[in-house]
């Protein structure tokens, strides 16, 4: 018997035990440590910040959803991984100590580095967690009039839901009869066709951001925050009334321990999704070091591979299943369109843009089949 520890409760986490419970028979044990026993499908909290969707339609329980997939649930944080002895240590949760293991698939994800923003906590709103989700909502449902800057902050990483917010405030205040006494800003510390890594996607998400009237500010990458200003590293000032940021990102720190990752503590893994120098270990999600943004269906992908792999590694047989690295997304408009991309992230094709309402009900759809699957 084979016991194999999966560490993250994110897209990664979850898909990877999944598919080990479908993969392997009852005579491996399969555990699943998470900090929290609550689930959040995170694609879908610029909705719940707009008011389309309802707490209870982002989060999951976790314990529930596992342990009637025949794997094993441990809520607790993880401080400790030791590669050689093959034991992880798990404190604060229900059980504390010492977990024994003969394979291992890490997807911790990653954690928001918010102090290298001067400011952040104290001047910005963010989406990435339910209760924030929230708050940023009711100061946009509060908001009479002013500008609104949206943006992504250096090492974020994760565009779209910059773009979404951007085109639902969008909406919102033409209900509201408001859009003309609204300034929208979005704000990239990059060029838009380096963020999307396409020409004519930029080229279209550009001509449907002036078609809301919503200003596109590119090359400025922000640093620190007063009440009122967003400063970039050139020391530009931007002013905002109310203002959305995703913040930077780094790997986990249990990840250290690895001694595999770069300077942001992400890890180095190769296509099979193992981790280099380490035997019977793999990662994936947001926690890998891989070019580009880090989006769920990535996640995804590689913990379906990470999975695959692992448990072929089981049945004596060498690792077969190569990652390829896609990007597809879809973000919404206002008017119930949507801007479908899709991109090799790894060659030099053209990507694949499309453009209507197919696209925006092709995502809810998406969101709809995983909260039946996992409710």
């Amino acid at each position: 018997m084979a016991k194999i520890l999966v560490l993250g409760g994110g897209f990664g986490g979850v898909v990877a035990a999944e598919r080990l419970a479908q993969l392997l028979g009852d005579d491996h044990q399969i555990t699943l440590v998470s900090r929290s026993r609550n689930f959040v499908f995170y694609p879908a909290l610029v909705r719940l910040a707009f008011g389309k969707c309802t707490k209870e339609d982002v989060l999951f329980d976790l314990r529930h959803t596992m342990l009637s997939r025949r794997i094993n649930f441990v809520e607790a944080e993880v401080a400790h991984l030791d590669p050689v002895e093959r034991k992880v240590t798990i404190a604060h949760g229900e059980v504390e100590g010492k977990l024994p293991y003969d394979y291992l698939i890490f997807a911790l994800g990653r954690r928001l580095a918010t102090e290298r923003i001067t400011g952040f906590y104290e001047h910005a709103h963010h989406l990435l967690n339910v209760d924030k989700a929230i708050k940023f909502g009711r100061a946009v449902a509060e908001f009479e009039e002013g500008r609104v800057v949206l943006g992504q902050c250096p090492g974020a990483r994760l565009p779209v839901p910059v773009y979404e917010s951007a085109f639902m405030l969008a909406a919102l205040l033409e209900e509201k009869g408001k859009r003309d006494r609204v300034r929208i800003t979005v704000v990239t510390p990059q060029t838009l066709e380096s963020e999307l890594g396409d020409p004519g996607a930029a080229f279209a998400l550009k001509r449907a951001l002036e078609d809301h009237g919503i200003e596109l500010v590119i090359n400025s990458p922000i640093e620190a925050l007063t009440p009122h200003f967003a400063v970039t590293s050139m020391r530009r000032t931007i002013d905002f009334d109310l203002l959305m940021l995703v913040p930077p990102f780094c790997g986990s720190s249990a990840a250290g321990y690895l001694g595999v990752i770069d300077p942001d503590r992400y890890i180095d893994v190769d296509l099979h999704m193992r981790v280099f120098g380490h035997d019977r270990l793999y990662a994936a999600g947001d926690c890998v070091n891989i070019a580009g943004p880090k989006m769920g269906h990535m996640a995804i992908r590689q913990a379906e591979v990470a999975a695959e792999n692992l448990a072929a590694e089981i049945e004596g047989h060498e690792p077969t299943v190569i990652y390829s690295h896609e990007m597809r997304f879809v973000i919404d408009e206002v008017g119930g369109n949507g801007l479908y991309l899709h991109k090799d992230l790894t060659g030099n094709e053209v990507a694949t843009v499309r453009q209507g309402r197919f696209w925006s009900w092709a995502k809810l759809a998406q969101q709809k089949y995983w909260e039946a699957k996992h409710s």
